[in-house]
């Protein structure tokens, strides 16, 4: 997250002041070191590790007049309060906030290829990332069958120690992660969902199995809210003017990915659904050439791509009276 938004910064011909996240400060401090190892000069990339005074420190970041811009990576509720603050001073802000991706599988869809995707949209990172699939819409003619493929792969998945080599899948960041993930599968299986694998954490401990379930309703939490953990949330639906409707029923809209072999659908579909970035047959749509960020409540700006315009000022000079000759 820091490099994305440190190499446009630098490219720009900026310096930084950079707060990482409470929970994982040795990364960027790291970064800093490899930095001046390869010859940044002092001063041009600052790490302000947090603990305790976060806010304090967001809120001096947010409104000192000295800094012109302001970027973030994080949850849609605290991006509107660092967009708040910073608005006192009218400086630059970009944002990239919360997400809750739909994954629509048509029938029409190869579904093995729907399954890894959705594997590797879903699972990656442990469901950690904020593009990750939050809710899989998949058509009532193949649901079965996607249901079943894909519960089988995750119940192969392996949680434990990141250095031994069988293993699939690690914690997560925190304690109220798990308990979020918890929350989401109570309150699913509660309304009539069905847990197909997993559906628990591991007790004392970060971990929570790779979880499956369908016959989700459309009332459950999981499809108001983002879970950013190892859920697969399954919803049957019938027309594509339906799912469409689900898909965008929603306050944000970072990306969304769907299955169909119907080229006139794909275009379809993909300028139908309110998001930033559209997989169109992929469950993976980061890279560091093209813009990534999304609409309504999921940021503003873009990094990646011509994200370096987002750390510059268009400046107009007019010269006059320097006559011709």
């Amino acid at each position: 997250m820091i490099t994305r938004k440190l190499g446009a910064a630098l490219a720009a011909g900026c310096t930084a002041v950079i707060k990482p996240p409470p929970e994982t400060p040795f990364s960027a401090l790291a970064l800093a070191e490899l930095a001046t190892r390869a010859g940044v000069p002092d001063g041009v990339i600052n790490i302000v590790p947090t603990l305790k005074n976060v806010v304090e420190v967001g809120k001096e970041m947010c409104e000192n007049k000295i800094i012109k811009k302001v970027t973030f990576t994080g949850s849609t509720p605290v991006a509107k309060l660092l967009y708040g603050m910073a608005a006192s001073t009218l400086k630059k802000v970009s944002i990239e906030a919360g997400g809750n991706a739909p994954f629509i599988v048509f029938d029409d869809a190869n579904v093995d290829e729907a399954v890894e995707a959705a594997i590797v949209s879903k699972f990656r990172g442990s469901g950690q990332t904020c593009v990750c699939a939050n809710r899989i819409y998949v058509q009532s003619g193949i649901y079965a069958d996607f249901a079943s493929r894909l519960a089988e792969k995750v119940a192969a998945f392996k949680v434990g120690n990141g250095l031994e080599e069988d293993t699939t899948h690690g914690p997560l960041i925190h304690i109220r992660a798990v308990e979020k993930v918890a929350r989401h599968v109570d309150d699913a299986v509660a309304k009539g969902a069905q847990i197909l694998v997993g559906g628990k954490a591991i007790p004392n401990s970060s971990f929570f199995l790779p979880t499956v379930l369908s016959d989700v309703p459309a009332n459950a939490q999981i499809n108001s809210e983002e879970t950013f953990g190892p859920l697969a949330s399954l919803c049957k639906f019938e027309t594509e003017d339906e799912v469409i409707e689900l898909a965008n029923n929603t306050d944000v809209g970072l990306a969304g990915y769907f299955f169909s072999r119907d080229v006139g659908r794909v275009w379809r579909v993909a300028e139908r659904l309110e998001v930033g970035m559209v997989g169109a047959n992929t469950g993976a749509l980061s890279q560091a050439s093209i813009p990534f960020g999304g609409v309504k409540e999921s940021g503003i700006g873009r990094e990646g791509g011509h994200g370096i315009e987002e750390y510059m000022n268009t400046k107009l000079i007019v010269f006059g009276g320097l006559g011709l000759r």
